[in-house]
Parts: structure tokens; C-alpha cells; sequence
């Protein structure tokens, strides 16, 4: 490493510190061993007030070393790499922020001996810290995306890192290397495929991010029991892309407000904002609530009267919803438009308003059980809860 990286690795080491508490010895050996630049592609894209624009190593090597460097994500493919059209760009890989890659190592406990399948390559950094913490031998990282895999695949081995790398729907796990003591996603997740408990070992540990349609947020880590159960709880933190299976494709415009829908209206006391705002628990309960629901702001709508909408519907596009504020600071009241066979901000206001009347838990609070059935979700005890 040149001592421009050096110095660029250290103070990211020290932001780690500052962020996490020291290191492991094992980890901040890791770190050192697994250079976190060697694993960014030449060009990379950062946001820029909203706006998704290219930094390219040779053109800024600074500013690109500053990124790779940064307690901060790193969006390395757009468009599942496929050139952008009229300048719609949107993220589909990335390189997660650092701090949220040592916290969920720290949270998965890997141990000397423990076999890891990791879902989600990436850029391969994540797969090179574990061979550099387990040995080669006892990591396989899977990914859908072929690029992504192969660049990771030359990354790795430029170090001497040499884990089994596949290309693979992680949604199926890997069982030519099952069972396995842990695996960990790096993507989002809105269903746990039970491919991933039956591969992994009685005692053994499944840890990934969680989205919902509604909020992507929370890490869940659950422990596999010997009866093809597996129960855990959900951690804060966390925004990963949601992996590419259970992707939601849809526009409010082209696939939900069809022309001929005549809503109902009404009027709420709820604030939007309180359901769609800055309260990630809120946020949180509400999306594990109505796992069936997305939501979308719409700022400025070319409707007469109307300053901001929230719009609502269904994941399957058969009901949506729209709740309409008019500028008034402090306002009290605001209109409501619901169409289909289900009235989404009824539902809404339900979910949130059985959140309160439990005094607003937390996200640690909630916990996710999965049997080959399916999963339910549930508040401090596992024997009620709800179906996902």
C-alpha cells in the first residue's frame, strides 16, 4: 500500500474505533490484511445532493480514495449493469459502509473452525475479511450476478485470499458445502428463504438485514434449533439492497392509479409524518405490521391545494391509498383518498396505533420465528405474533 492508503486505512480504523469501541485483535488484523480500495471498482458512483454521480479512480484519484475510505457505502454497479437510460440511475450493488460490515461480524461470532456461507459477494471485501478471520476453507460466497463475482473472485486472489466464490440465487443457499455454523447476507430481506435454516447446524447462527416494502431497516439474527426452527430478534441499523428475487418493481403512475378509480374520501388527525417520517421504530413496527405495503412521498404534486402527498398501496397493486397536506404549518387535519378492496390508511393508522398503545417499542424488541411453514413475527414473546 502506498502511504497515501495507509494514512486513508488508519484514520478509517480510528473512525471504527470512535464508532464501534476497539477492535478485536482478530479483526483489526483482518482489516489490515483485506485493504478495502483493492475491492472498488475504477469507477464508482457517490451521491451528490441526491444525485447519483461517477467518480472515477484515474480521473480523481483523491476523491476516490477518500470514498473508499469513508465510514460510508460505496454504490459500485448501477442498473444490474446495464448502461443507464435518460439518466435513470439506480444503485444495485455497493460496498456497505464499514461500520455496519465489522458490527455484523461482530454480531454473526464466527469462531475458528466455524464453516460461513456468506449470500451476496459483492465486491468480495466482506468474503476476503472472513477467509482473513477463518481460513479459505471455511467460507463459500454466493452471488446471483456473474460480473460481480468474478471481479470480486480477481480481487481476492490478488491478495492470496482464495474462499469459494459461486454464482448462485443465494435465495437457494449453497448446499454442496451445507450445513454450515453461520451465514450471513449482505443483502435485505423480506422473506428468510428456509433454504438458509436447513443448512445450517443445530446451534448455528443466520444473520441478514431486513426490509419490509414499508422501511428497509433492522438486522436479524436468528439462532437454528434441532427441530427446523430457527427464532431470533431484530437489531437497529442497516439499509442494504434488497436481494434481486424479491424485488418490488412498481410505479404509483404506471402500475397502481389507473384512470377510472374513484376513491373514497375522509379526513385523519394523523400526521403522516408520524408513519412515514424520521421515527425509524415507528417506521419499523409499522412496515413489520403491513408487510404488504409500500408507501411513497410525493413532494409538490401538480394538484391544486395539495403541498405534499403520501401515497400508499399494496404490493400486489390492488388497493392504494393517498393522504394530502395543503402547507398549513401545524396543521390538524388532513384529507384522505383510498381506492380497492382494502382502505390501506385505516390499516395504517391501526398499526400505529396499536405501536403507541404498547408504549412504542423499540426495533430490539421484536423478534422473527421461521419454520418451513413460513414466518411470524411477534413483540417480546414468542408464542403470539402474526404471520408474515
Amino acid at each position: 500500500m502506498s502511504s497515501e492508503e495507509q494514512a486513508a486505512a488508519c484514520g478509517l480504523l480510528h473512525a471504527l474505533g470512535e464508532e464501534l469501541g476497539p477492535l478485536s485483535p482478530e479483526l483489526e488484523a483482518a482489516f489490515r490484511r483485506v485493504p478495502r480500495h483493492m475491492f472498488l471498482p475504477r469507477k464508482v458512483w457517490l451521491d451528490e445532493e441526491g444525485d447519483w454521480v461517477t467518480c472515477d479512480s484515474d480521473a480523481e484519484p483523491v476523491r476516490w480514495l477518500a470514498a473508499a475510505y469513508a465510514d460510508a457505502p460505496v454504490v459500485t454497479q448501477v442498473n444490474d449493469g446495464r448502461e443507464p437510460r435518460h439518466g435513470d440511475v439506480w444503485p444495485s450493488s455497493s460496498a456497505s459502509a464499514p461500520s455496519i460490515v465489522f458490527r455484523m461480524l461482530r454480531m454473526l461470532d464466527a469462531r475458528p473452525g466455524h464453516r460461513v456461507l456468506e449470500i451476496g459477494t459483492g465486491t468480495g471485501w466482506n468474503a476476503g475479511l472472513l477467509a482473513a478471520l477463518l481460513g479459505d476453507g471455511n467460507v463459500t460466497s454466493v452471488d446471483v450476478d456473474p460480473a460481480l463475482t468474478g471481479a470480486a473472485a480477481r480481487s481476492l486472489k490478488a491478495l492470496g485470499l482464495h474462499p469459494a466464490v459461486e454464482v448462485a440465487d443465494g435465495a437457494g443457499g449453497h448446499p454442496l458445502s451445507a450445513p454450515y455454523d453461520r451465514i450471513i447476507a449482505t443483502c435485505s430481506v423480506r422473506r428468510l428463504p428456509y433454504a438458509w435454516v436447513e443448512q445450517t447446524r443445530p446451534g448455528g447462527i443466520v444473520l441478514t438485514p431486513w426490509e419490509t416494502p414499508w422501511f428497509c431497516y433492522g438486522l436479524l439474527r436468528l439462532h437454528v434449533g434441532g427441530d427446523g426452527i430457527a427464532s431470533g430478534r431484530f437489531a437497529p441499523y442497516s439499509a442494504f439492497m434488497l436481494m434481486r428475487g424479491q424485488r418490488t418493481d412498481l410505479r404509483i403512475y404506471r402500475d397502481v392509479v389507473r384512470d377510472g378509480h374513484t376513491p373514497d374520501e375522509s379526513v385523519t388527525g394523523v400526521d403522516p409524518w408520524l408513519v412515514a417520517g424520521a421515527d425509524t421504530d415507528a417506521r419499523f413496527a409499522v412496515g413489520l405490521r403491513l408487510p404488504d405495503v409500500w408507501h411513497a412521498w410525493h413532494e409538490r404534486p401538480d394538484v391544486p391545494g395539495v403541498a405534499t402527498r403520501l401515497w400508499l398501496a399494496t404490493t400486489d397493486a390492488g388497493s392504494w391509498a393517498a393522504v394530502d397536506w395543503d402547507g398549513t404549518p401545524g396543521a390538524r387535519a388532513y384529507t384522505v383518498w383510498q381506492y380497492g378492496g382494502r382502505r390501506l390508511w385505516d390499516e395504517v393508522e391501526a398499526a400505529y396505533a396499536w405501536w403507541v398503545e404498547r408504549g412504542r417499542p423499540p426495533v430490539e424488541r421484536f423478534g422473527l420465528t421461521v419454520t418451513p411453514d413460513g414466518g411470524r413475527a411477534w413483540l417480546d414473546d414468542t408464542s403470539a405474533g402474526w404471520s408474515l
